[in-house]
This record gives C-alpha cells, sequence and structure tokens, in this order.
C-alpha cells in the first residue's frame, strides 16, 4: 500500500500483548510497517529537513477488519473504522533515530512461525522523508506521533489464538497474541 493511514490507536498493542480480535469482524489482517516517531512539532517542514523531526522508529503491525473495510468502501462510506479499533495498532520497542538507517531496513512478520512478511524499506514506493513531507504539508505532527509508512506485498489474515511476530533482525522485536 502506498497510502497513509489515519490511524486511531486509542490503545495501541505492546510487546507481549494482546490484539483483540473485534465482534464486527470476521476476517481481521496483519500489515507490517516501518513506524517513524516524531521528536519535533512538524509543520509544512521541507523534505529536506523532515529527518530533524525524527525521533525514531519501530517495528508495528496495521491491523485492518478487511471485510469492514470491503463494506464501507462498496458502500462508498468512509472507512477508518476498519483500522481504529482498540490494540489495532500494534507497537514495538522505540529505536532511537540515529540507532536505524531508515532507508535500509529488513523487516520480517511472521505468524505462527510462518513467514508471512520479509521486506526492505529500499523498496518502498515512497521513501520515509517524501511520506513525511507529503503528511506535514497538510497535518501538523507532534512529539510522539506515530506515522506508519505503508505495508509492502503479502498482507493476510489472522485468527484468534495466532501469535505475530514482527521484527527488525538484529534491532527488535515484538510479539502479540490475537485474542
Amino acid at each position: 500500500s502506498s497510502g497513509i493511514n489515519a490511524e486511531c490507536p486509542l490503545r495501541p498493542g505492546e510487546d507481549g500483548g494482546d490484539i483483540i480480535y473485534p465482534e464486527i469482524s470476521t476476517n481481521i489482517h496483519h500489515e507490517l510497517e516501518l513506524g517513524v516517531i516524531i521528536g519535533k512539532k512538524m509543520s509544512k517542514v521541507p523534505k529536506e529537513d523532515v529527518m530533524s523531526h525524527v525521533a525514531g522508529y519501530s517495528v508495528t503491525i496495521d491491523v485492518t477488519c478487511r471485510d469492514l473495510q470491503e463494506k464501507c468502501k462498496a458502500e462508498r462510506k468512509p472507512w477508518s473504522i476498519s483500522k481504529c479499533l482498540d490494540t489495532f495498532c500494534a507497537v514495538g520497542a522505540f529505536i532511537p533515530a540515529d540507532k536505524l538507517a531508515h532507508n535500509d531496513v529488513e523487516m520480517v512478520l511472521k505468524v505462527n512461525d510462518e513467514e508471512r512478511q520479509h521486506v526492505n524499506t529500499k523498496d518502498m514506493l515512497f521513501d520515509v522523508p517524501t511520506l513525511l513531507e507529503y503528511v506535514n504539508r497538510h497535518i501538523t505532527l507532534l512529539p510522539g506521533d506515530l506515522v506508519q509508512t505503508g505495508t509492502p506485498d503479502g498482507v493476510g489474515p489472522m485468527v484468534r489464538g495466532d501469535t505475530v511476530y514482527v521484527g527488525i533482525p538484529g534491532v527488535s522485536h515484538a510479539s502479540f497474541k490475537i485474542v
């Protein structure tokens, strides 16, 4: 996906925590994404300066109720609800900006030890500076805000009882249980 997600992490999932399978869906999907954590207020900051506003990164899972999303799209209704449920923005540990080269980050997602996504940010449609410049041109970003970069190929379903692992090899990892 090359789109920008409007996330509503009212209760973000934390490493070792649960992702709650909602009653309003029968088809939730994982989307592995690099999370960019804002360190300084950004509003209309040019592309060449945006990275100086980044505090760090995290490996994240953007959880989506695929059936609800498709229904809303078919009915020409906003589909934000399909991504904004409690625990649907599962976030790994904070990685300081100076500890990660955002333009070359290998990321892995496994469900029950089966690899589902294995990607590198260098293959993204838009790089981090381009995404941040676009977002902050229209939306003021504040310290602590999380911008997810979009997902590569390999999104797929999760069911109750699954354990989902996300990681940046040698840097950070997190696991979540679907309940």
